[in-house]
């Protein structure tokens, strides 16, 4: 399951009523003029600066979305006045500006933090797209660090990013039932963080020092589901070579998480049943009833009524359950919570990576607000965390997305990213993502992977070690 982030939206602030604040900083009046008219016929506010002392008293004397500053300036030039914009205001982002738009140019501005180069005479429409998509993920970054705080706040429990209204209201459901007794039931798409928000809510309970024990009830049969829920007593059936103590009495007096309960037999939902009415059950082989004190808040991704109208799924179990219920919103729902999602991720495997910060590049971020992740929360995390691993500097351009998500092909994508690699380098980078693809979807199991590709294990190894594959030391949820 991912992490992802539990948030609420902060209250706009003054700049957010216009397009944008941009600083210029530039000393030639005809450049000065245009971008003034240009930007202002955008809606964005715009002050001016004639140097780099000027335009630094500028910034430390109010906020700015973004700087647009020339290369060449009287006294200290660009490239010398960018590193102290970096140090005093690291996440505000520069764009430079310049008539000689050299490679060893463009390689420094980049290496010391800018966001992006235009060359006079620049193209109006390009520029402002690059404006845009540079404010935007300005705010994002901003709003992620914002919408932190305020869940941390308000909720004790803080790995649920959202600032849309979908998930506004979700955050205030939380809230007001996570005081109370009742069980829960959380129904959504698989990846839309069904628990997280379990975790949520027995974070916020009076339950929050006791255990929260979560069981995926669709991984094992049912057998050895019961065994697990309710214990057995030693000689209760051929394995059982000692007693051992269910998950309910592991969760007496906290919280047991049933994630897949559609999948449940239907001897075992009566068992489940007996507990929600009677606080009582008995060990598998055992005759002494147990009483337990346990909230129950179960999941699934499938409508339960209708399971209930096909003869899969108890009725009075379902009433039962039902008692509360909690329907996330799959991700297309909320698209105005990618950019949050994609920034919470972003440093987050840069840090596990022990990477320098990256970012997504405007074509990167275009493509995955577009793409209708049917994999949800979880498989933006995959995506990002990709991008990452295989990115070799700060930017992470689409080239470096999956192909579906992007709509272009994989060997497209590599040669657009690396138009002179050689055919060897190209099929090293190839069988690096396909090896990274398939790792990330074992749950970086390499026994695992290496059945699905039908090679020995040691043939993996030997492959992930040529090509400097980093691997995960913990499974996925």
């Amino acid at each position: 399951m991912p992490e992802e982030v539990l948030t609420q939206g902060p209250a706009l602030n003054e700049k957010e009523t216009s397009s944008g604040s941009i600083l210029v900083i530039d000393d030639e009046v005809s450049i000065r003029e245009s971008l003034e008219t240009l930007l202002g016929l955008e809606g964005y506010s715009v002050r001016m600066a004639l140097d780099g002392e000027e335009g630094l008293r500028t910034l430390d004397q109010d906020n700015f979305d973004l700087v647009l500053l020339d290369l060449a300036l009287p006294g200290q030039s660009g490239m010398e006045i960018l590193p102290q914009i970096r140090e005093r205001y690291p996440e505000l982002p520069v764009i430079m500006i310049t008539a000689y738009g050299t490679v060893h140019n463009v390689v420094e501005a980049i290496r010391a933090g800018a966001e992006n180069f235009v060359q006079k005479p620049w193209d109006n429409e390009k520029l402002l797209a690059d404006i845009r998509s540079a404010i935007a993920r300005h705010r994002a970054e901003e709003e992620n660090l914002q919408l932190k705080r305020a869940m941390k706040e308000r909720y004790s429990y803080a790995n649920i990013v959202g600032k849309s209204e979908p998930m506004l209201r979700i955050f205030d459901l939380v809230a007001q039932v996570a005081p109370s007794r009742s069980t829960i039931l959380i129904q959504g798409e698989s990846g839309t963080g069904k628990e997280l928000i379990a975790k949520a809510i027995h974070a916020n309970s009076p339950r929050k020092d006791k255990a929260f024990v979560p069981v995926n009830t669709g991984a094992m049969p049912a057998e050895l589901l019961e065994s697990t829920l309710f214990g057995h007593i030693k000689g209760a059936f051929t394995s059982a070579i000692a007693s051992k103590k269910g998950l309910f009495e592991v969760a007496n007096n906290g919280t047991l998480f049933l994630d897949e309960i559609a999948t449940m037999s239907m001897d075992t939902q009566s068992k489940i049943l007996r507990v929600l009415q009677d606080k009582r059950f008995m060990h598998l082989g055992g005759v002494q009833e147990l009483q337990v004190d346990v909230r129950i808040i179960a999941a699934t991704n499938v409508d339960l009524r209708q399971a209930v109208r096909e003869g899969k799924f108890r009725e009075d179990l379902f009433y039962r359950l039902n008692v509360i219920t909690i329907d996330l919103p799959p991700l297309r729902a909320r698209r105005e919570d990618i950019p949050l999602l994609a920034q919470h991720f972003l440093e987050r495997f840069a840090k596990e990576n022990e990477l320098p910060p990256r970012k997504l590049s405007a074509d990167a971020m275009r493509a995955i607000v577009d793409y209708d992740w049917p994999g949800n929360v979880r498989e933006l995390e995959n995506c990002i965390e990709r991008g990452v691993v295989l990115s070799s500097g700060p930017l992470i351009g689409s080239e470096l997305l999956p192909g579906h998500i992007t709509g272009r092909s994989f060997q497209d994508a590599l040669l657009a990213h690396n138009p002179n690699a050689s055919l060897f380098d190209i099929i090293e980078d190839i069988e690096r993502r396909i090896i990274v693809e398939k790792l990330e979807r074992c749950g970086w199991n390499q026994t695992d992977a290496a059945e699905q590709f039908r090679i020995p294990l040691s043939t993996l190894n030997q492959k992930i070690k040529r090509l400097n594959i980093e691997i995960k030391k913990r499974g996925r949820e």
